[in-house]
């Protein structure tokens, strides 16, 4: 399950980062009329903040209006992740956070929203006075109904899972947005049952939008100024819709306008086809960038973790990927200390990323969560202090990959899509380019703006930047 944006090294500074900028005003000024106001934080992955932009439709459409305060909220809604544990209780401690809001303005209502509501409803429910409604990820569209049995006084749960939502007909309220770059969820649920996971329990069986309303979607963007869509899904792969392959979504959205950028979150090893990659060869807008979780470089370890490949079946897939884009851009998932990984196994994952040289990467120690089949079968033998010290070894890796990566584009020109300020200085313009990596260069033609495309000449980099001029 990947997550967020794709340039991050340190997994915890990532979910930090995500919580600050959540509190920081998911919902904005100005959206909805109602005299009823939300406030809506959202962590993890970018199927959360696709689905927050889902439910806000849904408040909209019932009455609500928005704000960056939650102090003057009626109702807070937490989106949920329940990926690690330490997402889980940074997000208790949210929750003790609104139950002393709540003394003081006993009517605001709060709910828990996502996989974490599914996953510890009774526990939510349980905890006196803490929430007042538990929603899982198929039921976003009784919100209504729930919040009118909340105001009457009761407390409001429904976590049911859908084998056939998919929210297609309804249209998200851009929450978390540029501007520029949108999310288009094609797909819900995941089938791939790796056995560290909870996503299969917490979002059910795979289900797949029709390719037309997602089309439709990305017209919609497209018209309304937008110059770039993410299909998401927890395993784009899969997705399939009567006869329409994911290849074939890829190329029914490429073919909107030639001047709308393309990426797609997330891809499954075992999944990803020829005919992908040759499609992505194929159209210049679908962005030479594939996110491709390894999550380790043993293949005992890969069997035990269920992903349905070896180490050197991935390494084959890299070679065929690279076969038809030489210069594609390459991020992954890595977990470090999973049960009863040896020494030798770790320097294998080490040795994978050497050998891959990916641009980024997401890492984390293994945290076992309840439910999985890991959880069940495996015991989580591997010391808390060692899986630390590898995580450590392993960013450590990745972050001179990154920066070489990164020092090898200085001399080049690429085009950049230009997405708002620089964060660290209003002089400057940032974007990614088709690999996806993040480029700053000075405003010195005044006639740029977010949303415009141009090249820029790479100059200098940092482990997670370029810096250029615009040429």
């Amino acid at each position: 399950m990947s997550q967020l944006t794709q340039k991050v090294f340190n997994p915890q500074t990532l979910l930090d980062k995500t919580m600050d900028e959540s509190r920081q005003g998911s919902a904005y000024e100005g959206l909805g009329t109602g005299k009823k106001r939300a406030y809506v934080e959202t962590y993890g992955c970018q199927m959360n903040f696709s689905d927050t932009e889902i439910v806000a439709s849904v408040l909209a459409d019932s009455g609500f209006g928005f704000t960056k305060n939650e102090k003057e909220a009626d109702l807070v809604l937490l989106n949920t992740c329940s990926i690690r544990e330490n997402a889980e209780s940074q997000i208790w401690k949210r929750l003790e956070y609104f139950k002393s809001i709540k003394k003081r303005n006993p009517g605001l209502m709060v709910g828990v929203l996502g996989c974490m509501a599914e996953r510890l409803k009774k526990k939510l429910l349980d905890e006196s006075g803490l929430v007042d409604l538990v929603v899982g990820p198929d039921a976003y569209r009784t919100l209504p109904v729930l919040i009118e049995e909340v105001e009457s006084g009761q407390r409001a749960v429904n976590v049911l899972l859908s084998r056939e939502e998919t929210y297609a007909d309804l249209a998200p309220v851009r929450l978390n947005t540029n501007g520029v770059s949108a999310f288009i969820t094609i797909m819900r649920g995941c089938d791939n049952m790796c056995s560290f996971c909870v996503v299969p329990f917490t979002r059910g069986r795979e289900r797949s939008r029709d390719p037309e309303s997602i089309v439709r979607e990305a017209t919609d963007l497209y018209q309304n100024g937008y110059r770039e869509v993410t299909l998401l899904g927890q395993n784009v792969d899969s997705y399939k819709y009567e006869s329409v392959s994911f290849a074939g979504l890829l190329e029914k959205v490429a073919l909107v306008a030639s001047d709308l950028r393309v990426r797609f979150s997330t891809s499954h090893p075992k999944d990803i086809t020829e005919d992908v990659v040759e499609t992505m060869a194929r159209y210049e807008n679908i962005c030479n960038f594939i996110h491709l979780p390894v999550q380790s470089g043993s293949s005992r370890i890969l069997e035990m973790m269920n992903r349905g490949y070896s180490r050197e079946w991935y390494l084959e897939k890299i070679k065929m990927i690279r076969g038809f884009i030489p210069n594609i851009g390459l991020s992954t998932d890595i977990i470090a200390g999973f049960c009863s990984e040896t020494e030798d196994e770790h320097r294998q994952t080490l040795s994978l990323m050497e050998e891959v040289k990916f641009d980024s990467a997401f890492m984390f120690f293994y945290s076992q969560r309840p439910g999985t089949l890991a959880a069940r079968k495996y015991s989580d033998d591997v010391p808390e202090e060692i899986k630390k010290r590898r995580l450590a070894e392993i960013i450590e890796l990745q972050n001179r990959l990154s920066r070489e990566s990164n020092q090898n584009d200085v001399g080049k020109t690429f085009k950049v899509l230009i997405e708002g300020d620089s964060k660290r200085s209003k002089n400057d313009f940032c974007g990614r380019n088709d690999q996806n990596k993040m480029v700053v260069f000075p405003k010195d033609d005044l006639s740029l703006q977010p949303g415009d495309y141009v090249s820029v000449y790479i100059t200098s980099s940092t482990g997670a930047t370029l810096i250029g001029q615009a040429v």
